[in-house]
């Protein structure tokens, strides 16, 4: 018998790409973002989840291969619908809020040599200014959240709370 996706119970289901990222900030409140060596813009530590991977999961190990941090807690502050389009795949990112890190625990940070070439720490505010559109939408609407919001595409979807 096949893996469990593969297998002919499962071979019509259709599979969902799926990542996972972090808000992390400093003491002063700013937000780190990374810039990767295959995107324009800048973007959070994160990245697909992985088969058999929790999103929590992928979270905590995206984050420590990107950057060199061990993010110890979250709360999934979002979950986001990205519909396919000719350029990308689309499917769901979940943002994770892993709170302030102080200055001991960010002199940690390594980045991954061969997909992070920069990271930097950002007021908040100005994080949609340096972030991928979708990427900088999710932010904006997650920072302050008093529940996990839904979004699609980056954006809040009528009707759902």
């Amino acid at each position: 018998m096949g893996d469990q996706w593969g297998s002919a119970p499962y071979a019509d289901v259709p599979l969902i790409p799926a990542s996972a990222g972090a808000m992390i900030f400093d003491r002063l409140g700013r937000l780190l973002i990374l810039k990767t060596t295959y995107k324009k813009r800048w973007s959070l530590p994160g990245g697909q989840i992985e088969a058999g991977e929790s999103p929590w999961q992928a979270c905590h190990r995206e984050t420590l291969e990107e950057c060199g941090l061990r993010v110890d807690g979250g709360v999934l502050v979002c979950v986001d619908f990205l519909p396919p389009r000719p350029d990308r795949l689309g499917g769901l990112r979940f943002l994770f809020d892993c709170g302030m890190l102080d200055d001991e625990q960010l002199s940690a940070i390594e980045l991954q040599p061969e997909e992070i070439e920069a990271h930097r720490f950002v007021p908040s505010e100005e994080a949609s200014a340096f972030l991928t559109r979708p990427v900088g939408r999710r932010v904006a609407a997650a920072i302050g959240a008093r529940q996990c919001i839904y979004l699609e595409d980056g954006r809040p979807v009528r009707g759902v709370r």
